[in-house]
């Protein structure tokens, strides 16, 4: 370790000739991390001897890695000495690209979860692919969202190493093309445990024909290589065709594959033919149902490679599998369509048709009609595979992410599965890492903290409790809202910086920032602003705080509906800019291209966190507890992780509102938004900006389209379908309940103290100690 800055030299004068004060940008950050490489093993998770947990996710958003692993490596100080020493702002890899290898929450929770893994011992290991482009790069013309490729490999990537020696074969129904693995590292906080990330990148099984330049060969060749980068190209390709479709498909069966066929190279060096222990031996856990093409391609290399029987190679696959559920609602849970199955893993299909079968057995034993043995069918009537059914049928363990999550998957969603398996079912509540949100991303605040406590919450965050003994002293309050406006003024610097736009520090700064999607209702956060903009103008609403509202999410490219929200809200922020009359009381600001190191510098900034979803559709939600963990109140529905933020900091200390699930329920025959529309001035007059001219979409439609899904709803939905005029009243009201709370300096800044004082349960490290002991049975 004591080498580390001294090998940072060397490797800049042996690779690139040049010294630290000359070395570009891109220069050093590969001398930085060759360096900080050489302390670690990046295969040392999968050869680790014990109980290995994998994490199969076909989502890994784990942003800049460089000063995360100078963190846990205890290197960061003598990364911040050498850059000192030749005065070079340590923020320098700031340019360098995230590993966008994820589109939100599932694929930052799999990097949280691998960062607690490594921290506090347990062997758990990543499985995914590693895409060429990660999620696209979003910029904005004329308040449209635009996307590029995202070519996050363009500054290199040192961070890994490729095990050319140990690729894989996977075979589709008319290619065969090799999966090649990918090694990173996962380094544990003390660098005691060192853990894999290994991600599998597809190539063709030959290597380009040279030699038959002018011969068909040639052609056949070259085809081969795209039709295998293809694979392993793009993150979530576009499925709104058959072929976007089949190439989902494909990478799913090719990580999962690939991935299984390691596991079971691996466990026979150890135990040869003897798969008695492959259990006890290994976990495997199935970040929602991407990766459920696992558990039938498992059964398979049982059967066919090793000629176990079905019953034998079934109830060691039940023994190993666990399904994490992410979602509640029915279009999100995935399903195929037989004949595309069939076209391109018909050597599965066989498989899933065995534990179907398995399934009608079972159930008829459990003395369940035929008509009701219809809604547990794998494969069903109307031939589409249900993968959410497989995987709790063919596992031991279906988990939730939060406990109101877990108790609609019980008594709503899954109920049917909830009453033949109750002792399947159970609650394992998100988290975060403290490491990079708090102690990375805020180091005044990590430092203040320490300074209070000791540093031990670093890797026991319930530590954060002794906090409240300091709840009212002014000082210290007073010094922890000090601290808040340090980080308010660095992001507006950032964002001058990034966007070209002044942010007043001194306004309320209220901030929405995750995934666009209509359940998550940016639009009604819109809306709630387009209300406070005509009370203010009208006299309606008086001594308003300035608040600047602050918008970061990224559309699907495929998805109308959400970018036509992106463009409404720039319209909105523009007008509003615009207005002489408000603009020094209202500022609506999106910032462009949200990823996880624009998160590290809005999460510590925030005064207010938006957690705005229907009750009863965010399964959880992370952003919620990063900023919690800062230092911002919530202002939220009873939905998610909301529920347990305000059991934690108690709800006098956030801002609910809303119908809440139950409320939903009594109401969701009978619900009709136009009502409310008619009735309500207030109401119609915001919603109407969408149809009357005081918007512009370009003739896109788009603004119509919105207006039309609240009041008429479309094909596959009713009006309104997430309740956004049912609940945007009481919404207006809890936003300008906290921004009169915020005139009184001292009680507003408690309120945040106190949630930081109790986000210790939100750590990942409690998260990951929960699935070890109750689902993988890991020490």
């Amino acid at each position: 370790m004591s080498n580390f800055k001294t090998n940072v030299k060397t490797i800049l004068e042996l690779d690139y000739s040049t010294t630290i004060k000359e070395a570009t940008t891109i220069q050093l950050y590969n001398a930085v991390s060759k360096a900080a490489m050489q302390t670690v093993n990046p295969e040392e998770g999968i050869q680790a001897k014990g109980k290995k947990v994998c994490y199969l996710s076909a989502e890994f958003l784990i942003g800049r890695l460089v000063y995360n692993n100078l963190l846990n490596l205890g290197l960061l100080n003598q990364f911040s000495e050498l850059m000192s020493e030749n005065n070079i702002d340590i923020r320098i890899f700031e340019d360098i690209e995230d590993a966008a290898l994820g589109n939100g929450g599932l694929g930052r929770l799999a990097a949280c979860f691998l960062d607690s893994g490594a921290t506090i011992n347990v062997r758990l290991n990543g499985y995914g692919l590693r895409y060429k482009y990660g999620l696209f790069k979003q910029y904005f013309e004329d308040g449209f969202q635009m996307e590029t490729a995202d070519d996050w490999l363009k500054c290199g990537d040192p961070w890994s190493v490729r095990r050319e020696e140990e690729k894989i074969l996977i075979e589709f129904k008319n290619q065969s093309v090799y999966a090649v693995p990918y090694d990173t590292p996962v380094i544990g906080y003390g660098a005691k445990t060192v853990n894999t990330l290994r991600l599998w990148q597809a190539e063709p099984l030959e290597n380009f024909d040279f030699e038959a330049f002018n011969d068909s060969k040639y052609e056949k060749s070259v085809k081969e290589r795209i039709d295998a980068e293809a694979i392993t190209s793009v993150l979530y390709p576009n499925d709104n065709t058959d072929a976007g479709k089949k190439l989902r498909l494909k990478q799913q069966y090719f990580f999962s594959s690939a991935s299984l066929q390691d596991i079971i190279k691996n466990y026979k060096v150890v135990f040869g033919n003897d798969f008695s222990q492959f259990s006890s031996e290994y976990a495997i856990q199935l970040n929602d149902t991407h990766p459920v093409v696992a558990i039938p391609e498992l059964i398979r290399l049982f059967m066919e490679q090793e000629g176990m029987t079905f019953a034998k190679a079934f109830k060691i696959a039940k023994e190993t599998f666990a399904y994490t559920n992410h979602t509640v609602m029915a279009e999100a849970l995935e399903k195929w369509w037989v004949k595309l199955f069939k076209t391109v893993i018909p050597n599965v299909y066989k498989y899933v048709v065995m534990i179907h079968k398995a399934l009608l057995k079972e159930l008829k034993s459990l003395g369940i009609s035929e008509e009701d043995q219809k809604k547990y069918y794998i494969i069903d009537e109307n031939d589409l595979i249900h993968m959410a059914r497989l995987a709790i049928y063919a596992s031991h363990s279906t988990n939730g992410v939060a406990w109101i999550h877990t108790e609609i998957l019980k008594n709503d969603a899954l109920h049917e599965w909830y009453e033949i398996y109750p002792e399947r079912f159970n609650n394992k509540t998100n988290g975060i890492t403290q490491r990079r949100w708090l102690a990375l991303a805020n180091m005044e605040l990590s430092g203040f903290i320490s300074d209070k406590i000791g540093n031990s919450w670093i890797t026991d965050l319930d530590k954060l409790k002794d906090l409240e003994k300091f709840k009212d002293d002014k000082a210290v309050i007073k010094q922890f809202g000090d601290i808040k406006n340090i980080k308010k003024r660095q992001l507006a610097d950032y964002i001058k910086k990034q966007e070209g736009i002044e942010i007043n520090p001194e306004f309320i700064f209220d901030i929405q920032v995750k995934r666009l999607h209509e359940y998550k209702r940016q639009l009604l956060n819109a809306f709630s602003i387009l209300d406070i903009y005509y009370g203010l103008k009208e006299g309606r609403i008086k001594d308003f705080n300035p608040t600047a509202f602050i918008f970061g999410a990224k559309a699907a490219p495929g998805y109308f509906r959400a970018k036509g929200i992106i463009k409404f809200i720039n319209e909105i922020g523009k007008m509003i800019s615009e207005d002489k009359d408000v603009n020094d009381k209202l500022q609506v600001v999106f910032v462009h291209n949200y990823n996880v190191s624009y998160a590290e510098k809005i999460t510590p900034a925030a005064d207010v966190s938006e957690q705005i979803s229907t009750a009863g559709t965010e399964a959880s939600g992370t952003g919620n507890m990063k900023f919690m963990l800062n230092g911002a109140v919530t202002l939220g529905t009873y939905d998610g992780a909301n529920v347990e933020i305000v059991q934690q900091a108690g709800e006098e200390n956030n801002y609910i509102f809303g119908a809440r699930v139950e409320d939903i329920e009594k109401i969701k025959d009978s619900y009709d938004p136009n009502v409310i529309y008619n009735s309500n001035p207030r109401i119609k007059r915001v919603v109407d900006t969408l149809i009357d001219g005081t918007f512009d979409d370009n003739g896109t439609g788009m603004f119509k389209e919105l207006y039309d899904s609240l009041l008429k709803g479309a094909s596959w939905h009713k009006p309104d379908n997430y309740y956004l005029l049912e609940d945007l009243l009481s919404y207006v009201d809890a936003k300008l309940q906290a921004n009169k709370d915020f005139s009184d300096t001292y009680a507003f800044r408690r309120k945040c103290f106190i949630n930081t004082a109790n986000a210790g349960k939100f750590s990942s490290d409690r998260t990951i100690h929960d699935y070890a002991v109750d689902i993988w049975k890991v020490k």
